[in-house]
Order: structure tokens, then C-alpha cells, then sequence
């Protein structure tokens, strides 16, 4: 497997007109990642593409990776082990809950081993202890950080604005772990800028994870496409309680904006940072800026939580 042959389409950019917009002075484009392969789209293949390769070229035939209960890695991972042959595990936090959510029913549809891991242990996930231990549990696997958070997932989302012709000002993405953002602010150039939204509560323990990998990668001696990355910032205010936390108001919000501009948004990622760059419009932010909105995909998250919302 030198290629991975997905059938990809490519993300069209779609722009979203309002009069909300006009009268702030403000242009605002999507970029549909969510519409590029059924399964594996948004920003989750980005970050998958490099280290299957990565496996590939040494030979591994099993994917090992860490995600919670509602992960979109996990649920990325597993349609992707399959598609392209690998045997996937994925190391999921906290203990198993029957029946099993819609996102690891389709792991498991899709040939995904589960293994369920104590909230405590699952911390010490990057240590070579545990993944000594793993290995030796299940043999010898490849293993995919949570998220895909190492330089090859970095790497695969300095390529996400390739598509792109349009020039923008600034480039705004929801964040987990921020590889996104990294990756992004790699690929524009020094007049540009990245909002990064982190979807965590507390979410400015980010920023020193995104200097880390920048420095990293500017070590490894992987493809920059310039050399000076561009500037970065995060936007703290739009969490909405923490990760996989939801509310009525942002579910109205994801609704009423599908309705309105045909744009399915995902609750736990990309509807708190469309929701927190209308709230800053709204507020006199961005003035004559042209903005570009990542949609990172994760829909199928969605029936979960709305089966949350109506256990609730």
C-alpha cells in the first residue's frame, strides 16, 4: 500500500452569505471537509493519511490508537483500517457501557477491537510502559496517538488548505489537540493567521502544546511550505462546559444555521466554533476580514448526542 486510494473528493469551499455579515463588513467561507469520502473526512484523514504510510513503509499490519467513548479518531481509524486493510485496536477511556453508542457500534462493525482502560491508566497512554504493555497484549502494532497528534498527523494538515484558491485573513478551526492548528499555521503564509477554538474546558494548556509541536516539526525536517509559520491564537470562551459537553442553546444554534445556509454542523467540534465566530461578528470582531471556517466533519457524533440529550 504506497498510495491510499480512498476515492477522495475534493473539499469544496463554500461561501455563506447573510446580511449579518454584510453589515459587520465580514466574509465568511466554509471549507467542507465533512463532504470528502462518507467515512473518513474532515480533518481525521489529514491526520491519519501520514501515519498509515508511516505503518505501511515498516511493514505493520495493525493500527493501534486511543480515543474516548465518542471519538471521531476512533471512529476514523477503524473505517480507514478497514478500507485499506489493517487489523485496528482502539484503546477507548473508562469503562465499557452497554449497549455499546453509535460511534463504537460502527468501530466495531468496522473490525475494531475495543479495549476499555481505566480513566487513571489511560493517562499514561504516551508512556512507553503502557504501550510496552499493550504491544505486548496484542502483539506488535503500530501506535497512532489519541487524535493523531504526532508530526505526521501535523504534516497531513499542512495540506488541508491545498484545495483552497481563495485568499484569506484569517483561518478558524475547532481544536482537541491542536495538530489541526499546527498544521494549518504551517501552511499559511506569514500575513495570515489561525483562530484555533479549543472544544475543552481550560482550554489555554493548548498553546504550549502547539509551540511544541511547531518546534518540533521545524526540527524534523518534514516538508514546510514556509518557512516562517504564521500567527496563531486561541479562543477560549466557546467550550460550552468542556469536551462532548452540549446545551439547548447550541443545539438551536446547530439547527437554526443547518436551516438557514444547508450546512450540517457536528455539536461537539465545529458547532461551538461556528457558534463562537457569528458571537464575535457579532461583536465588532473580524471588520473587513475574509474568514475561512474549517468544517472538521465528526457528524455521526451527532446521534449520540442527541441520544444524550434525550436521556437527559
Amino acid at each position: 500500500m504506497t498510495k491510499l486510494s480512498l476515492n477522495l473528493i475534493p473539499p469544496p469551499t463554500q461561501k455563506i452569505n447573510s446580511e449579518i455579515f454584510t453589515r459587520a463588513g465580514v466574509e465568511l467561507s466554509v471549507l467542507r471537509l465533512d463532504l470528502m469520502h462518507p467515512l473518513v473526512n474532515g480533518n481525521k484523514w489529514f491526520k491519519l493519511k501520514y501515519n498509515l504510510l508511516t505503518a505501511n513503509a515498516q511493514n505493520y499490519t495493525t493500527i493501534l490508537t486511543f480515543g474516548g467513548a465518542y471519538s471521531n479518531h476512533i471512529y476514523a481509524t477503524a473505517a480507514a483500517g478497514n478500507l485499506l486493510g489493517f487489523r485496528t485496536i482502539g484503546v477507548i477511556r473508562g469503562e465499557e457501557r452497554l449497549p455499546l453508542n453509535p460511534t463504537l457500534s460502527f468501530a466495531v462493525e468496522q473490525g475494531m477491537q475495543l479495549v476499555y482502560i481505566d480513566r487513571e491508566t489511560y493517562r499514561q497512554r504516551h508512556t512507553p510502559e503502557l504501550q510496552a504493555w499493550l504491544r505486548q497484549r496484542f502483539g506488535e502494532a503500530f501506535i497512532i496517538p489519541e487524535g493523531g497528534c504526532n508530526l505526521d498527523g501535523v504534516r497531513g494538515c499542512t495540506e488541508i488548505l491545498a484545495e483552497v484558491n481563495e485568499i484569506f485573513d484569517t483561518v478558524c478551526v475547532a481544536c482537541g489537540t491542536a495538530t489541526t492548528l499546527a498544521g494549518l499555521t504551517l501552511a499559511l503564509k506569514p500575513k495570515q493567521r489561525s483562530l484555533g477554538f479549543p472544544v475543552l474546558k481550560n482550554g489555554d494548556f493548548l498553546s504550549q502544546d502547539i509551540t511544541n509541536l511547531l518546534t518540533q516539526y521545524h526540527a524534523s525536517g518534514l516538508p514546510i511550505p514556509f518557512t516562517t509559520p504564521a500567527s496563531w491564537e486561541l479562543v477560549c470562551d466557546y467550550h460550552f462546559g468542556g469536551y462532548a459537553k452540549v446545551n439547548d442553546e447550541l443545539f438551536s444554534f446547530s439547527d437554526e444555521f443547518t436551516r438557514t445556509y444547508g450546512i450540517p454542523l457536528d455539536y461537539v467540534y465545529t458547532a461551538k466554533m461556528f457558534y463562537g465566530v457569528i458571537d464575535m461578528i457579532q461583536k465588532g470582531c473580524f471588520v473587513g476580514d475574509r474568514l475561512l471556517l474549517i468544517h472538521t466533519g465528526g457528524l455521526q457524533g451527532n446521534l449520540s448526542m442527541k441520544n444524550i440529550k434525550r436521556a437527559g
